[in-house]
């Protein structure tokens, strides 16, 4: 059975506003190759970690205007590779109208590249 690598580092995260493109990043990691899922790519690290995450049509993708996801102020990622399965975890906090909101969606995906099993957590 193979062992479960565990990852944990800070993160930067950053908007395309015209492009409405969300990414969500280790700092200090550089990624060697990409895997695309529906509306996203995944970074992937030269140690096969997954160390990033683009959202293509993010604002359609998470409901919510463009004009919020230009400022938040407190998010995290995880991702978790099982077996077959790719998890992937945000929680960020959007301001809307003087409320905050919290947005926790899970992205699964499968494994089609193998790779190892893992966690990855970036708090901010």
């Amino acid at each position: 059975m193979e062992q479960k690598r565990h990852l944990q580092g800070k993160g930067e995260m950053d908007y395309d506003f015209v492009n409405d493109i969300l990414f969500f990043k280790v700092k200090n990691r550089e990624y060697d190759f990409s895997l695309e899922f529906q509306n996203m790519v995944v970074d992937i690290d030269e140690d096969r970690y997954i160390v990033g995450i683009q959202i293509f049509d993010a604002s359609k993708f998470f409901r919510v205007d463009k004009i919020y996801l230009r400022q938040i102020p407190k998010w995290k990622f995880e991702a978790k590779i099982e077996e077959n399965t790719i998890e992937l975890r945000l929680f960020y906090e959007v301001m809307i109208r003087n409320q905050i909101r919290e947005v926790n969606p899970i992205i699964v995906q499968e494994n089609t590249q193998n790779l190892p099993q893992q966690t990855m957590m970036v708090p901010v």
